[in-house]
């Protein structure tokens, strides 16, 4: 059967698949446009798979908000490229409003969610992943709500942050969170650090301090005043506003009658253990292997 343009276009338009793959497509179904749309789908989830094991540490940042409650998502591709593609952007912005309307924030019970053009979040994702030829997923998604005010911020997409406030008012929300996502502060204050993580860092500033050969009282002082510095640089409440380092958040907050129940922080890829590419490496291994060719007998 003969397949021409207008079939083509109306199943690109339908799919968003490439040009060449529409064609293949049609012929292996001759023309039948339902049962190609199909065949797309199934070479998408074929694709989707094999990809599947591909490090995907780049990414954006999305959330979304109504009244009370926000969502943070963070949707991961392999190369900043594809991060920045309208597609990729539209498929991450779509997973947000799904993740905020749903509430739903475990990613494997997400993926069968729909989407507001009817797909699920799964079937999106494999299309998308036959599209860009990346891996593509969603990695997280965190919900916050309040009962007195949200401040969300984002930076260049890449990192985000959502603080819920009790007290105050939108600038200062919008400010913690702006904060939030440039110090990333472990907890809110002291109480949030866990026993563990406190005495790790107690041990090693003990050893430290007692190589210096002090008395016994110099080094539990050392100790304790590094332990408060510590404290400090961890915590939301302790650390130095960034617009205004000479306050502290916890002054700040004070000033304005507030405090901050509770926020969330993503940064695309952290944690994520990236694969370091030598380029210079891969070019002599590329010319000592055609070396190797060249030298063997004919």
């Amino acid at each position: 059967m003969s397949i021409s343009a207008s079939m083509v276009k109306e199943l690109r338009e339908r799919t968003g698949a490439g040009m060449m793959e529409c064609k293949k497509a049609l012929v292996e179904t001759d023309g039948n446009l339902d049962e190609a749309a199909e065949f797309l789908r199934k070479s998408g989830q074929a694709k989707a798979g094999k990809k599947a094991t591909r490090v995907a540490a780049d990414g954006r940042i999305v959330i979304a908000s109504d009244g009370d409650k926000a969502v943070m998502v963070e949707v991961n591709s392999e190369t900043d490229f594809v991060a920045k593609d309208e597609n990729f952007v539209a498929f991450a912005n779509a997973a947000a409003d799904t993740a905020l309307a749903s509430g739903i924030t475990d990613v494997a019970a997400f993926a069968n969610e729909a989407l507001a053009d009817g797909r699920s979040v799964e079937t999106a994702r494999t299309e998308l992943v036959a599209k860009v030829g990346e891996n593509i997923s969603v990695r997280r998604i965190a919900a916050v709500k309040t009962t007195g005010l949200l401040g969300a911020y984002t930076h260049g997409a890449r990192i985000g942050a959502v603080v819920a406030l009790d007290g105050g008012d939108e600038a200062l929300a919008r400010d913690i969170a702006m904060h939030v996502a440039a110090s990333s502060p472990m907890c809110i204050d002291e109480s949030g650090v866990a026993a563990e993580e406190l005495e790790r860092e107690r041990r090693i500033l003990t050893e430290q301090a007692e190589a210096s050969g002090k008395p016994a009282d110099i080094v539990e002082k050392m100790v304790h005043g590094r332990i408060n510095k510590y404290l400090k640089e961890i915590t939301l409440l302790g650390q130095p506003f960034v617009k205004d380092p000479d306050i502290s958040i916890g002054k700040l907050l004070e000033s304005a009658g507030a405090s901050v129940t509770s926020f969330v922080r993503f940064e695309v890829g952290e944690g994520i253990e990236k694969k370091q590419e030598n380029f210079a490496d891969e070019v002599m291994k590329q010319i000592n292997d055609a070396k190797k060719g060249d030298d063997r007998p004919e």
